[in-house]
């Protein structure tokens, strides 16, 4: 599985309905402020065997956080119990709904508000030790009315990624990597010209979202509580990118016989793609041969623009032991932690502090941690999965859809969504 299905993971729609059905028969979760904590750098008295619940990558990733989790159990005298879930937003769910949830566990960025919105998740997030070092685009993704609640684990960005071979085969140069949309268009043109598929590109909100960053739209409001699809500014990014569909300089997963756009770079069927950190992962295990180059989205009419993924490190509201819990994420979400993460199983930082050691460590990455002071998290409203997936079936007919329908259609969906 790439890792970009990684971060979609977390909660599913079961996870929605068992949150909403639970919190509507009064199951008890608790007002946000109804318990204190106490400062997250002092070790609570009480001793406490948390329950631990992530979404794991794989082997590195569990491996990892257990070991990081027995090094602060065996320093505070706690217990620490990993599980890493074999479909979490189901297990979630179904811990929610007995009214027994882990007193820690991943929440992906997309179904954060999901949790916030029903009281499930304690707003611990301010109460980390140096909490404004984590970047600002991760903070304000886990802020729901207006209060952050929970600490970004870690993180990725979309960037430009070129197959060195056919940008060169194209007669292309380090000079011609585009930083703007025309010189996008301008290469593409080129590369079509010598019958090379400029563009590997996703046909979901995820990747085409990341252009409407770029013309300064998007579908919701900074605080989640107004549809803003029907825009000039979302109108401008659509219509860019169906020009690009319409004229062969991109084209999607499924034309190219490929089952994610990275897979089809893999292979040689376009010069560039537009993906995440994780397609290194992807490209030295299935196509080990390819050699490639990573750059900064091309800016768009308002500048520089890309999407965050990510998750936070959640704790349950109706946890015991919630003192000691944010001690555990205080221990998670040290910058040397975090590079110990990074270093296992190939996650960025989220703290900014950690960036220059990243960035030593893995200079190749620099574009993608650069495109967090301008990235720009999933929509943060809840009940959206419907409306965001009704949007997704336009994008994957992009090239044929009248690009004004469409979002005067994701505009009515997103305002019933909210209740307006």
């Amino acid at each position: 599985m790439k890792r970009s299905n990684l971060w979609k993971a977390a909660l599913g729609a079961a996870t929605s309905a068992a949150l909403l059905s639970t919190a509507a028969c009064g199951s008890g979760f608790e007002e946000p402020n109804a318990q204190s904590s106490e400062s997250a750098s002092q070790a609570p008295a009480t001793k406490a065997d948390l329950q631990i619940m992530i979404g794991s990558s794989g082997d590195a990733e569990t491996n990892a956080v257990k070991a990081a989790a027995d090094a602060w159990a065996s320093k505070t005298g706690n217990t620490a119990t990993v599980t890493p879930a074999q479909d979490l937003g189901q297990q979630l769910g179904q811990a929610f709904a007995g009214d027994s949830p882990p007193d820690v566990f991943y929440v992906d960025a997309s179904r954060f508000a999901d949790y916030a919105s029903v009281g499930a998740l304690e707003p611990y997030g301010d109460k980390i030790s140096n909490s404004t070092d984590f970047y600002q685009s991760l903070r304000d993704t886990f802020t729901y009315n207006g209060q952050y609640y929970c600490a970004p684990k870690d993180f990725s960005t979309l960037a430009l990624v070129i197959n060195s071979d056919l940008w060169s085969k194209a007669g292309l140069t380090d000079a011609d990597v585009p930083t703007t949309w025309d010189q996008l268009t301008a290469v593409s043109e080129k590369l079509k010209a010598k019958d090379i598929t400029p563009l590997a590109l996703g046909d979901t909100r995820d990747r085409v979202g990341a252009f409407m960053v770029e013309a300064g739209g998007w579908l919701i409001s900074p605080d989640g509580k107004t549809a803003t699809a029907d825009s000039p500014e979302n109108l401008t990014a659509l219509d860019y990118v169906k020009g690009l569909m319409k004229d062969k300089y991109a084209q999607t997963p499924k034309q190219l016989d490929a089952g994610w756009a990275g897979e089809a770079f893999g292979k040689g069927k376009a010069a560039m793609t537009v993906e995440g950190n994780w397609i290194k992962g992807a490209l030295k295990n299935d196509f080990p041969d390819v050699k490639y180059t990573v750059h900064e989205m091309p800016a768009g009419p308002k500048g520089k623009g890309t999407l965050s993924f990510t998750n936070c490190w959640g704790i349950a509201a109706k946890s015991k032991f919630k003192d000691q819990a944010i001690s555990f994420v205080e221990a998670m979400t040290t910058a040397e932690q975090q590079m110990a993460f990074a270093q296992a199983f190939g996650v960025m930082p989220s703290r900014q502090s950690a960036k220059d050691a990243y960035t030593a460590a893995f200079p190749d990455d620099a574009p993608f941690v650069n495109g967090a002071e301008y990235a720009h998290g999933p929509v943060n409203a809840p009940k959206m999965d419907s409306v965001l997936a009704d949007f997704d079936t336009g994008i994957q007919q992009l090239a044929s859809t009248d690009t004004k329908a469409l979002l005067a259609r994701v505009q009515k969906n997103v305002q019933a969504a909210l209740g307006n």
